[in-house]
């Protein structure tokens, strides 16, 4: 590696910060611009570090010559880490959601959430079904298969059938 402004690595209490103009590692992301496969330009991927794929992939700027890449610079770099970390952020919420369901259904002694959490285990998949009062006491909580459906009409029935096992 040269030491000159396009190509450095600094290296602060043992982490390298490789600036290059076609690699940026820093802050925990690598940025790495590499040839788009789907046609004659350029893309780039931002990597978070121990993540095995990349968090972002997306189209980047072909420099003055036309042929090769624009090099990678602070601004530039700075811009991406903020990027992919909104999808990684949206991609937690989206899963978040899918596994983590809250309902709330109206009683005679008043409203009861109910809530599906899925544990999404590798040899054992289940999720728990809990019910709570307005002021957040519990009230049941079982365990249900990881399949089970979280609609108003089964989490009324399951209220009605006095938080028996749901057949």
């Amino acid at each position: 590696m040269t030491s000159d402004a396009m190509n450095e690595a600094e290296m602060d209490d043992g982490v390298v910060r490789v600036k290059e103009p076609r690699l940026w590692q820093d802050d925990g992301w690598t940025a790495r611009v590499i040839k788009n496969m789907d046609d004659e330009g350029w893309a780039v991927e931002m990597i978070k570090d121990g993540e095995p794929e990349p968090a972002l992939v997306g189209p980047w700027t072909m420099g003055r010559d036309k042929k090769n890449p624009k090099p990678l610079d602070s601004s530039a770099f700075n811009t991406l880490v903020k990027t992919a970390s909104e999808v990684l952020r949206r991609h937690e919420q989206q899963l978040h959601a899918a596994l983590h369901k809250k309902l709330t259904v109206n009683t005679e002694s008043g409203p009861v959430s109910v809530t599906l959490d899925i544990v999404a285990d590798e040899y054992d998949p289940h999720a728990l079904l809990g019910a709570y009062d307005a002021a957040g006491e519990e009230l049941a909580r079982l365990r249900v298969d990881a399949g089970f459906k979280l609609t108003t009409a089964s989490a009324q029935a399951w209220l009605e059938d006095d938080f028996r096992r749901p057949g």
